[in-house]
Order: structure tokens, then sequence, then C-alpha cells
């Protein structure tokens, strides 16, 4: 029997597959559509085995769906702009773009290697004048249509990268790149309207059914709708300070209102204060996210300044100044309730305030709360006037009411999403298409001058952006009047990139973002693979971003995604010596490390101990990657694309082993050497009914399973088709399930296939092969196994038609030679017969 040669195979076969543009989607198509999208790769420098696992998914899916019928639309790109390719320029002294693109040309290679089905003739990166100038259009046309502004707010600022950063690239107060602390400042920033569609967008959340549950709860959460009271705190000087709350239910709890730095409390008092205003900059230390404010020290300064409560005009509470209240959260000013919010405990404690206990759980109601942990759970009101014996909801309720009924307060509906601030101040993103005119203000940069191409000449030698302090770039005449002017230097988020890629895919014409008509042709896209760890921010700014363009009339879809799969990651051990107890620990990639009988792992060069850590997500700082090139450089791109699939449930964490990868070569070659050994079989006669009932049993199963996007049950059955197959005797069922293997296991292994499709003179390419139909009637089982028992334990079992009555299976269970052996001639004096299960007898 000859061995498959994979890498012969894996490279005729993509070189077929690309002189024939096999998998380019026809718009012409008569077909039903299909759009499979994985989430596009931000060109690094290569691709890793997370890569391999998540778009072996999507190709696996979209083969299959190309042979069920459909014109498939499967296309990849590049999400080419962002901070990286500026670090890499100051460190290596590159231009960003120079090393975007030869990391994209590294990376291409590096997928085509493994014969994903991939439509390279929409291929684009972000970075493509191309692409971006088509986003300013649409920039622009929401500008137009007032879902852009501009305004003052604070910002997260790294000042080593000298840019802004969003929440989420902040962490433990450290910039997600440099590591350095991040500060709190205000910057004019360029803002989109998400929060014009956050009751939209919540709502539509009910609508997408197939997407997961967390993600689902995840975008609810960040959206965060809550329904609370709006109400003013009369101050001692004369002001009124508003605050906003959830749970107007405590008020009687209250211990304490606190003013942001800059609300204008704090700003009137720090005139001639130097005390307030040093406060005031102090608190502009740290960021602005919400777990950051939660976690930071909390200080507060007295304003020396009283608030008289709502329904007490007896009752004043200090007004401090404190550092986790920012303007852009709310009203800029909150009340503390410290017995039931874990801020506001910190606070009071650390600044001996007053700590009333207003809601119990009914096994403490007395006011003085003591402990440092705030209770928030469910409850029922105490030591509150009124709402005593009220539950929670009744309450608010209560409260809400006579504050509309006092004319102090409102009931109002507020969201936890804020305006999505879009402005970063660096080089390597889509320029902002506006000119500032000191006469005319923010001009729209002319259509006809689009798109404002990035200049290339620019140096990264000292931190900060570039466009700042290009000679050239910035100075333009204004559209408007023609008088001195400067274009926008901020560029845009990269998350503005890869909000609307999905659309520019399903339709490219030169003048302008995508045709109408042609998009919602392939809209929205069927199924979205990509981690997890895109649930909020991508995700809910791409369906916004649609949102947004079907309200300014370009689009009639809602939703762009109507299927989404968050695939586990792949995991490996690492490796790492620890030479002293407080340093940091030196790893090794997974390739130097050999292991010794007794499980103990060594550096394989020098010998060294080394100690085995946990298994963990693959990292670059961990070294516990594995090159996908040189796996599929010794085992073929078939073997790795199986195991990816096979060897977990895909939504699960899938660990790389050697042993994973070996045992998928094997069956590889496995399946090759029955196709191979048609040949010798080419006159096998006869029809073998079980194998026939497996075969198709085992079509139908696949599909669903594809279809579940459950792989690994798939290649489960598989495995038990082959098994099958191997132990049939020769016969023309034989024959015709390994030519039927060849197109089952074509999505998944599909060089293996190709290659015994051509030598067993297969029509064409089995790429464009249709999937195997099923006979329904061998789905039906016609016989089932007979459980026999004496006295309650198994003693044999019987092969019985489906459905046959209790005096048959009680005459074939006392005809049993195992059965009579027990019972040695006694008796049964009991019966008990289940039908197509199992027979009882009791002696």
């Amino acid at each position: 029997m000859s061995r498959f040669n994979s890498l012969k195979s894996d490279a005729a076969w993509q070189a077929v597959w690309d002189e024939r543009r096999t998998f380019a989607a026809n718009d012409a198509t008569a077909k039903p559509r299909t759009y499979v999208l994985e989430m596009f790769p931000y060109p690094s420098g290569k691709i890793h085995m997370g890569h391999v696992r998540n778009y072996t998914m999507g190709d696996v899916l979209a083969r299959f769906r190309r042979m069920t019928g459909h014109e498939v639309l499967h296309p990849m790109g590049w999400d080419a702009f962002g901070m990286p390719a500026e670090n890499a320029a100051m460190e290596k002294h590159v231009h960003p773009g120079g090393w975007t693109r030869e990391n994209i040309a590294t990376m291409k290679a590096q997928l085509k290697r493994l014969g994903f089905a991939l439509d390279w003739t929409r291929e684009f990166a972000t970075c493509d004048p191309e692409y971006y100038g088509q986003e300013q259009a649409l920039f622009l046309d929401l500008f137009s249509h007032g879902l852009v502004y501009r305004k003052e707010s604070s910002v997260n600022w790294d000042p080593v990268d000298m840019t802004v950063l969003a929440n989420e690239q902040v962490i433990d107060g450290r910039g997600w790149r440099s590591g350095a602390l991040v500060e709190r400042r205000k910057l004019s920033q360029w803002f989109l309207k998400i929060t014009d569609f956050a009751d939209e967008l919540l709502e539509g959340l009910d609508g997408l059914e197939h997407w997961p549950d967390k993600v689902k709860l995840m975008q609810e959460n960040w959206i965060g709708k809550s329904q609370g009271l709006r109400f003013t705190w009369n101050v001692s000087d004369g002001e009124k300070v508003e605050v906003f709350t959830t749970r107007p239910d405590t008020i009687f709890g209250a211990s304490f209102v606190a003013v942001a730095a800059d609300h204008p409390i704090a700003q009137r008092l720090a005139a001639g204060k130097p005390e307030v205003t040093a406060f005031i900059e102090r608190c502009k230390q740290g960021g602005t996210t919400a777990a950051e404010l939660e976690t930071q020290e909390k200080l507060g300064l007295f304003t020396g300044l009283t608030a008289r409560h709502p329904f007490d005009p007896a009752w004043q509470v200090p007004v401090y100044i404190a550092n986790f209240v920012l303007m852009e959260y709310g009203t800029g000013a909150v009340f503390g309730v410290p017995a039931h919010d874990q801020r506001d405990l910190d606070f009071a404690r650390k600044y001996d305030l007053p700590v009333r206990r207003v809601v119990s759980d009914g096994t403490d109601t007395d006011p003085a709360f003591v402990g440092n942990e705030a209770y928030t759970g469910p409850g029922t009101l105490v030591n509150s006037q009124f709402l005593d014996g009220m539950d929670i909801e009744d309450a608010k309720r209560a409260v809400i009411q006579r504050a509309e009924d006092g004319g102090w307060g409102t009931g109002s509906t507020v969201f936890r999403l804020r305006d999505w601030g879009v402005s970063r101040q660096r080089y390597w993103g889509t320029p902002i298409p506006i000119i500032h005119c000191d006469a005319c203000g923010a001009v729209p940069v002319p259509r006809d001058q689009l798109p404002v191409v990035l200049p290339e000449d620019v140096s990264f030698d000292i931190p900060g952006n570039p466009l700042d302090r290009h000679p050239t770039w910035k100075h333009v005449p204004c559209p408007t009047c023609g008088g001195a002017a400067r274009r926008e230097t901020d560029t845009l988020d990269t998350f503005v990139d890869s909000s609307w890629y999905f659309i520019r895919f399903a339709s490219q014409p030169g003048d302008k973002p995508f045709d109408r008509v042609q998009a919602e042709r392939w809209l929205p896209v069927a199924q979205y693979i990509g981690g997890v760890e895109h649930a909020i921010l991508h995700l809910l700014y791409a369906r916004f971003w649609t949102r947004a363009l079907r309200h300014i009339g370009m689009l009639d879809i809602a939703e762009p995604f109507a299927g989404l799969f968050t695939q586990g990651m792949v995991t490996h051990a690492s490796y790492y010596q620890r030479p002293h107890e407080h340093e940091r620990p030196i790893y090794f990639e997974p390739s130097a490390i050999s292991r010794r009988a007794d499980g103990t792992a060594f550096v394989t060069e020098s010998g060294e101990d080394v100690i085995v850590g946990r298994v963990e997500k693959m990292s670059k700082s961990k070294k516990n990657t594995v090159d996908p090139t040189e796996i599929v450089d010794q085992y073929g791109a078939d073997a790795v694309r199986w195991f990816v699939l096979s060897d977990s449930p895909p939504e699960r964490d899938l660990e790389w082993s050697e042993a994973g990868i070996e045992g998928s070569w094997r069956f590889v070659q496995r399946v090759w050497r029955l196709f191979d050994g048609l040949a010798d079989a080419a006159n096998a006669a006869g029809n073998d009914a079980p194998l026939d009932r497996k075969l198709h049993q085992t079509i139908a199963g696949i599909a669903t399973d594809i279809e579940a996007l459950a792989f690994n049950k798939a290649v489960a059955k598989l495995y038990e088709l082959v098994n099958a197959i191997e132990r049939a005797a020769p016969s023309a069922s034989r024959n015709a399930a390994v030519r039927t293997l060849m197109r089952l296991v074509a999505p998944m292994a599909p060089h293996l296939a190709e290659e015994a499709w051509a030598v067993d003179g297969g029509e064409g390419l089995i790429a464009d092969a249709a999937w195997p139909e099923v006979d329904p009637a061998l789905l039906v089982e016609d016989e089932v196994t007979i459980a026999v028992q004496v006295n309650g334990k198994l003693r044999d079992t019987l092969t019985v038609a489906k459905g046959a009555d209790k005096a048959t299976l009680e005459a074939m269970a006392r005809g049993s030679d195992k059965v009579v052996a027990f019972l040695d001639g006694k008796e049964p004096r009991k019966v008990i017969v289940v039908p197509d299960r199992l027979v009882n007898l009791v002696a």
C-alpha cells in the first residue's frame, strides 16, 4: 500500500484551486446564498494555532455548504491598522506600512498552506487607501446625519504611547502595551452616537436566536439599561446638585454627596483655594474605566458644604469632591449609601462617615451597620420611615412617586452605554476626514478629495502622533472659505475599521463603500466565527454601524451576523526555569523540551531540568506556542485540520499535543489506504446491509453535526464509519462506502479527498461535488439489541426485530443457551419484559 504524500498533494491541489478560482463567489448566482466569515486577523507576523482552529471551523462549514448546493461567500482580509505597527516602527526603525505588508504576505502564505476555501479575489487590508477612503465617506455620511459630534471629555491617556486608550485597553491602571500608569486628561474627541441606538441594540438581542446566550448577556450588561430616579439635592450655598440613582429605595441610608473633580461646584471652589486645586489635579491620576474607579483608592475632599435630604429638611449630609466620580458618568454627582454599596462603604470608613442600614435580609435590622462588606442582596426596607416593611421594588416605586408628586425628581431610564469615542492620537489609522478652520469651524473634507491619504514621510523618533508634527500634511485651505486651515490629525479607532468590513467583502464598487442591492443579497452573515474576547466591543460596534447605515437609508439590514459561534482557545503547557525565587521565570519553547519516562521535562540540548507549568492559552510571552508552518511541514495540512476539529468540542479549549497530531496523521494514512485499495477491490460484488445502514446514518449524522458546528461529533462518526469499512468483507457495498467516504471527509481533509477523487476517476473536483444523498429507509433501525437478565444480572444479549411482542421476546430469552445454563432446570417465578429493551427472568 502506498503512503499519502501530503506535502506533494497539498501543493498540487492548492495550485489547482487557485488556478480555477474554485472558491470565488459568484455575485450573479441563481443558487441559494450563504455567507460564512471568520473574524479577520491582525497581521502581527505569523498565524498561530488559534487562527488555524478558527479558520478550519469556518472552512469546513463553507465547503459543506458548497456541497449542499449553496453559493458560498467565504472571504479573507486583514485588520491592518493599529498601535503594534507604530511600536514596531519605533523599535525597528521601519515604516508601519512596510512592516504590516510584510506580515500580510507571510501570514497569507501560511493560510494558503492549510488549503482554506477562501475567496482571495475579495481580499483587502484596512490600511489600503481604497478601503479607508470609503470608510471616510461613511464617516461623513454619519456626520451629515447628526450621528457624529466633537466634544471635550475625560480620557485615558497613555503618557508613553502618547495616545488615548479605550477603557478595555487599560489593564490594572496601566496601558495595555506600554505598561505605563494611565492618566486622566481632558481632550476634544470625536464621538459616534451609539447611545441613540441603545434601546434598539438591546431589544435586537432577543432576535439573535443563533448567538450564544453568554454573549447576549454580556452585551445586555454592557448596554446596561436601568430604571431609577433623577433628583436634586439643595446645597447649603444655594446651589443644586443633580444625581441619578438606580436605588432610590435606599435614600434614607444617605451618608454623603460626592461630585466629580470637574463638576461646576468643584471648579468654583477651586478658585483661590490651592488645596482644592491640588486635590483636583490629584484626581486626574488613574484611568476612567469602571473597573479602575472601583478598585483605585477612594479619595475625597470635604468642600465645607452640606446638602439637605429631600425628605427631611433638618437632615444635612456633607458634600465631597471625590476621585471616583466622573462628569461623563451620569450627572457627575452621586449620593452615597455606604451600608449597601461597597465603593460608598470604603469611602465612608476612610472618612469616618455614618453608615446606616436601610435594607435587611431579615436577620439584622439595627440601623448601625458594622463590618467592611456592604449588603447588596434582597430584603425588606428598615429604618426608612414610610418605606419600612416594603420590598425593594415597591420601595423604589414609592420614592419615585413622592419625588414626582413633590416636584423634586422624576423617574428616569438610563444606560450604562456611553457614546463611542473614536479619536486616537496616532499615525497608523484612518485619518478623520475633517478640516478645522478658525472662521468656519469643523468642515468635512469634500468627497472628491477622498481618500485623505496618510503621508509616507513620517518619523517615529519621538513619542506622539507624527501627523501632528508633519511639516506640510496638516496644512490645507479651508474648503468653505479658502483660508488657512488644519487637517484633523487624530485617526479613527481601529474598531471602526472592523465595524463594516463584512459589508465591503460582499460588495466592492470603486466609487462608493458598497452597492446596497449587492450587499443585501449576501447579508446578514449566516455564520460568524471568532473569539469570545470580542463579545462586547467589536460585535456591539458592528451591530451599531449596521443599524446606523439603516437609519440613514444606506442599507436595509438591522443585524450583521445571523449566527455567531465563539470557539475555545488552543492551549499548551508552559516550560520554565526560575533561577531565584523572586525573579521572573525563563520560558522555553515546546520544541526545545523533551520528556523523561516519569513525565519530568528537560531542555533537550543541555539536559537541564525545567518546570512544567499549567496548560494555558498559547502566548508569545510564555513561549508555549506551536508554529503551524512547522507542523504542516511535518504532518501535512489535513492532519493539522483533523486534529483541531477532532480533539475537543469546538466551544471548549483545545490542548495541543504531539500525540494528538500524530494520531491524526495516522488516521489520514488509514483513510488513504482505504482509497488506495479500491483498485484491488474493483470487481467486488454483493451487498452488506449493515454497512449500507451505517453509511447512510453517517451521511445524515455528519450533515447535522456540521450545521450545528459540532465538528468533534462529525469526526467521531467518521472514525466509526472507517472502522466499519475496515471490518467489512469485500463487496459492492464496501466499495460504495469508500467512495462515499471521499465526499464525507472532503470538508475536513480536502487534499486527501481531492487526491483520492482524482485517482478514482471522479468527475471534476471533489470541491465541486455534491454531498451524498441519504436513503431515508436506511436511517430507520429495524433491529434492536435486547438485554437478557436472570435475577437482574445480564446473562446474554439478543438481536431481534424492532417491535417484537412480549411473547416472542420471552420465548427467545428462554431458548438462550446461556439462560438455560443459569436456570439449571428451575422454572422462573416471574418474567419481566420491556419491549425493545430487556427480558428479566426471576427464578
